[in-house]
């Protein structure tokens, strides 16, 4: 599916984001930057070892959830990756949705300080995060549009979701967001 926002465009897609041919790639990734388990796990096996010696070195605090940082994407097809870090999960009444946007705007802005053309992202804190699907879809593309709107940059946001499940969310949101009349 494809919304298109002046010069820029969101795709989505299920697929395997570690397999995306873009200028960065986002990790959901925990707080530490320690690596885990689903899309983090999944990124740094992709990429070889040296993604986590540069989160350690470059990084060594951590990211604070809300936020992301950048580094090089090892053996990844894309020049960065961006580790973003989505809240977990607690019925929305502690600023999840505020911390979830945040994350993606932040993956923007990085795409924007880089010179990305294009970005794939995950439908971040969707895993054991537990952020409920339908939700994290409406902050993550309404984010999305907001950005593209102002910034008119990246060309490309492509989601890679990693089920039809996730990528029915997805695209029901873009429907209602980009063609509410069908």
């Amino acid at each position: 599916m494809l919304a298109r926002i002046g010069e820029s465009r969101i795709e989505l897609l299920v697929g395997d984001i570690t397999r995306q041919a873009a200028d960065a790639i986002v990790n959901a990734a925990n707080s530490q930057l320690a690596g885990g388990g689903g899309v983090d796990g999944a990124i740094h096996h992709a990429a070889g070892p040296a993604l986590m010696q540069e989160t350690a070195r470059r990084y060594p605090e951590g990211c604070p959830t809300g936020q992301a940082v950048a580094t090089t994407a090892g053996r990844l097809a894309a020049r960065y990756v961006f580790h973003a870090v989505g809240p977990v999960w607690k019925g929305g009444r502690q600023g999840e949705p505020d911390l979830l946007a945040n994350a993606y705007r932040r993956c923007l802005e990085l795409a924007i300080e880089h010179d990305c053309a294009s970005i794939a992202m995950p439908a971040i804190s969707t895993g054991v995060y537990g952020y409920p699907i339908d939700l994290a879809a409406q902050t993550a593309l309404g984010t999305t549009r907001e950005f593209l709107i102002a910034r008119g940059r990246p060309s490309i946001v492509r989601f890679v979701l990693f089920s039809e499940g996730a990528y029915g969310a997805f695209a029901r949101t873009i429907e209602a967001m980009f063609y509410p009349s069908q």
